[in-house]
């Protein structure tokens, strides 16, 4: 989605957080001040009555009463600096820990459906400041079979969801609808027909395992094997195409992206290599798709 909600988090952190700053060191001060001099004040009335028709529980009472009104928060605290501890623990763990993303599309059925909501590792790939994505503590490196969460290259305020195919150095062929790493070809086992909601339709499917990972893919017989559009992206002297598929090097620092629904996904083999600063993290989880409870789990 084009919207950036990490944006809008950080924004609100810093708002809330100078008011719960602001608070804590002059606002609450104050309220604590009027307080004292409240009760001070009623002392001294109740003092100096010569008869009262209150006893000493009752004047304790009132007493109390005073100072938990002057002492409460304003509203326009409750709304701000109340907020701020919520919203710097979901800042926080979105940023640094894990993220929840929705699937738009089918391009990864059969193993991301549509609607399908899940959960993206932020750290497994290292640290990163967020907003501004730069990593600033490195860990794991992508490897090929990561179903991984990146920024489009064409437009990095999209987030995009594919299979890691291709890590850097590696040599990556489709032909004839046929994935080749390093020149040694994937193992595919066919599996039965594949139904298709979103489509209404069947696609062959098979299990294919790309480096430790076996995982299922789609092939769409109606679809022809080559590449109809490719954009103008770095790096694009790296790649040949033909009318059976194409062949691409992928440059250090970057990772070519498949769909597993090999004929309905737009990826690296159209807009081209991600790059590692586009990297936002590893998905792993669903938790959540309320057409089918079934869906919640892992997944490769």
């Amino acid at each position: 989605m084009d919207f950036n909600f990490a944006l809008l988090l950080f924004i609100l952190t810093v708002f809330t957080g100078i008011f719960w700053v602001l608070d804590k060191l002059i606002f609450r001060r104050q309220r604590q001040q009027q307080a004292r001099q409240a009760v001070q004040d009623f002392e001294r009335i109740t003092a100096a009555s010569v008869e009262t028709e209150s006893g000493p529980a009752e004047v304790a009472r009132q007493k109390q009463a005073i100072e938990i009104a002057r002492l409460r928060e304003p509203w326009w605290i409750e709304w701000t600096a109340g907020f701020f501890p919520v919203i710097l623990l979901v800042f926080s763990l979105r940023s640094f820990i894990v993220e929840p993303f929705q699937i738009p599309s089918g391009s990864m059925i059969p193993t991301l459906l549509v609607g399908d909501f899940i959960l993206v590792n932020k750290f497994t790939y290292g640290i990163r400041l967020p907003v501004i994505n730069k990593k600033v503590i490195s860990l794991n490196d992508p490897q090929r079979g990561d179903v991984m969460v990146f920024k489009h290259p064409p437009n990095p305020t999209v987030d995009f969801i594919k299979r890691v195919v291709g890590v850097p150095g590696d040599v990556v062929e489709y032909r004839n609808k046929k994935l080749t790493i390093n020149g040694k070809p994937l193992a595919m086992t066919p599996l039965p027909d594949f139904y298709d909601k979103e489509r209404v339709s069947y696609a062959k499917h098979f299990s294919e395992k790309l480096g430790n990972v076996e995982h299922q893919i789609l092939n769409d017989d109606y679809r022809p094997p080559y590449v109809d559009r490719v954009l103008d992206f770095p790096y694009r002297d790296h790649c040949e195409y033909s009318n059976i598929g194409f062949k691409c090097k992928v440059p250090a620092g970057h990772y070519f992206m498949m769909g597993d629904n090999r004929d309905n996904s737009e990826d690296s083999r159209v807009w081209g290599f991600v790059p590692d600063a586009n990297i936002v993290g590893k998905a792993f989880f669903v938790w959540m798709n309320f057409s089918d409870i079934t869906r919640i789990g892992r997944f490769h």
